[in-house]
């Protein structure tokens, strides 16, 4: 009798990098043999359970335990099922995680996800928790394996780690320094991608326009965008997320000047006090940002710019929130995403004096949200009477099925419903839609439709979902390979760029 494939699933919390990751993290499995578990099933009903971490906010410690508490007793009853944690936690925690959770197998951190599935089998073998955390990169995660969740949509990475010293950021610790791939690995990668049937891709970097910090090229990213723009194929190009730092004239102008280049950016503010930006180090100030984002505007009219905001951060006094206040009304952003400062053992900001009372920085931060929901509603109310091309998403309309609508992305990221064409239409396809409401975080189009175009992007996602019996052999692609982006820069994000 044929022993059945071991399934697995994958947990993913933080950022984009992360999301990134477990795509690597999945094809590594699949390619030693796991099965995917289907995403009907509980966690328990996997034979392998890999949690991939994030370590920036204060409750990641707590939503990793509180997860691994509840599967003991699922393990117990499970003869054979495994355990893995990755990413920054892991990589921060290392032996703790075992020590607090001991029927967790493997522990490996940010640097060594390429180890997993022998790490897994080391544990079964020998029966005792394998904890291995590389203090280096030991392979670039896009040399590895992949299972993208997107058919029409990738990730490709073209650096990983951070050479900033943020003080409210464990990020460098746990990523390491900034290394940079060659273009032509990046621009080979986005070719094959392109060639499987993918329109859009993102760009990602920790700090995605340092890129060529260490290959000695300051136009590095700039060049690397003007080069996307000959791909014949690819349609949307995006880039998350950068550095005020290091956003430089070239930048925006290959945006400009780049068709598939989408009007979109997202430039973390974090303080809108130039007090604050010194405590938190960040090398910019508040002058350097507006100046930033009328650049942008001046080249790119129609651009959605997105943002990052801490409140809270030690020392911030009322003056210097409303000096953050002041930024947002000035720059106008189509959404920002906004954190209560959390204090991470391991920053210099956690040894801080003045850490902001709680009942201050939940106020704070309720006026910032008041405020930013009401310029988000009138910036989208801008976009009434439009003419849109969105590309169909895929999940992304969690009441679609009701309102007998689809949902999908417009050039600039906003979120669009729209109504159902009569014809059959599929994620990565492009339909033409009238604006006719706005509401703070989406935008509605009830008309029909003005047309639908058929995409090879919409064939991939055909073929991926086409019955077992007609689908080629093999589900993984090799060297190279991606992930797929999430819907909103950075909404899950760690507010650390």
């Amino acid at each position: 009798m044929t022993e059945l494939p071991r399934t697995y699933a994958v947990k993913t919390y933080g950022c984009q990098m992360n999301v990134h990751d477990s795509e690597r993290l999945s094809g590594l499995l699949e390619d030693a043999g796991y099965v995917r578990a289907p995403e009907s099933a509980e966690d328990g009903d996997a034979d392998v359970v890999v949690f991939n971490t994030c370590a920036v906010r204060e409750n990641a410690d707590n939503r990793l335990y509180g997860n691994l508490g509840r599967l003991a007793p699922m393990k117990t009853k499970r003869p054979g099922m495994q355990i893995a944690v990755g990413g920054c936690l892991a990589q921060k925690d290392r032996e703790t995680i075992v020590n607090r959770a001991p029927w967790v197998d493997v522990v490996f951190g940010t640097h060594n996800i390429g180890k997993l599935p022998v790490l897994l089998e080391r544990a079964r073998v020998q029966e005792e928790a394998q904890v291995e955390i590389a203090e280096s990169l030991e392979a670039f995660p896009s040399t590895l394996p992949t299972r993208r969740e997107s058919a029409y949509a990738a990730w490709v990475s073209v650096s990983v780690g951070c050479n900033n010293t943020c003080t409210f950021c464990i990020v460098p610790a746990l990523r390491g320094k900034e290394k940079d791939r060659r273009p032509g690995d990046v621009l080979a990668e986005v070719e094959a991608l392109v060639g499987e049937g993918v329109s859009e891709i993102t760009l990602l970097g920790q700090n995605v326009n340092a890129y060529g910090s260490d290959m000695g090229d300051r136009e590095a990213f700039s060049k690397l965008l003007r080069a996307c723009g000959p791909v014949e194929g690819l349609e949307r190009v995006r880039f998350t997320s950068p550095h005020p730092r290091d956003f430089t004239d070239d930048v925006i102008a290959a945006m400009a000047e780049t068709p598939n280049v989408m009007p979109q950016l997202h430039m973390p503010l974090q303080s809108g006090s130039d007090k604050v930006l010194r405590a938190m180090r960040r090398s910019y100030r508040q002058d350097r940002y507006l100046g930033i984002i009328e650049k942008v505007r001046a080249a790119i009219p129609d651009a959605a710019i997105t943002t990052d905001i801490i409140v809270g951060f030690p020392g911030e006094t009322e003056e210097d929130f409303e000096q953050t206040m002041h930024v947002v009304r000035q720059a106008r952003f189509a959404q920002a995403f906004t954190f209560q400062y959390s204090k991470r053992p391991g920053t210099p900001a956690a040894d801080m004096e003045d850490q902001i009372p709680k009942e201050v920085v939940q106020a704070r931060y309720e006026r910032l949200v008041a405020l930013q929901e009401e310029i988000s509603w009138e910036e989208n109310k801008k976009q009434v009477g439009r003419t849109l091309d969105v590309m169909v998403a895929e999940g992304e309309g969690r009441k679609d099925g009701a309102t007998h609508r689809l949902s999908g992305r417009a050039p600039d990221n906003r979120l669009v419903h729209f109504t159902k064409p009569d014809e059959p239409v599929r994620p990565g396809d492009v339909v033409t839609v009238d604006i006719t409401y706005a509401a703070p975080h989406h935008l509605l189009a009830e008309g029909t439709p003005r047309g639908v175009r058929r995409t090879r992007a919409g064939d991939a996602w055909d073929k991926r979902n086409a019955p077992e019996a007609k689908k080629p052999a093999g589900v993984l692609l090799g060297l190279p390979g991606v992930g797929a982006p999430a819907p909103l820069p950075v909404a899950q994000g760690c507010g650390c760029d």
